[in-house]
């Protein structure tokens, strides 16, 4: 490395922020972060991707995918309504 190179000032993260974004720490178990991250190579996307998205679906309820669990409470709601 030259000498001339001026570091003094120089500060220590990311070249480019990335707006919207903040960078926590987290503490997740083990078998968690192994299934986001299984689950993201199979997909082609990375674990971190698949855990914000898996907690912004968490958030608002209306935008996550219908389960089967889910889907037959539903149907379970609306046919006791239609018995009653």
């Amino acid at each position: 490395m030259r000498s001339e190179y001026d570091f003094s000032n120089a500060k220590r993260g990311p070249v480019i922020a990335s707006p919207g974004k903040t960078r926590i720490t987290i503490m997740l178990d083990n078998d968690v972060l192994d299934a986001f991250r299984e689950r993201a190579e199979a997909e082609g996307r990375g674990y971190q991707t698949a855990i914000n998205e898996a907690l912004r679906n968490a958030i608002d309820a209306d935008a996550a995918p219908v389960t089967v669990a889910t889907l037959r409470k539903e149907l379970r709601r609306a046919l006791k309504r239609a018995a009653a």
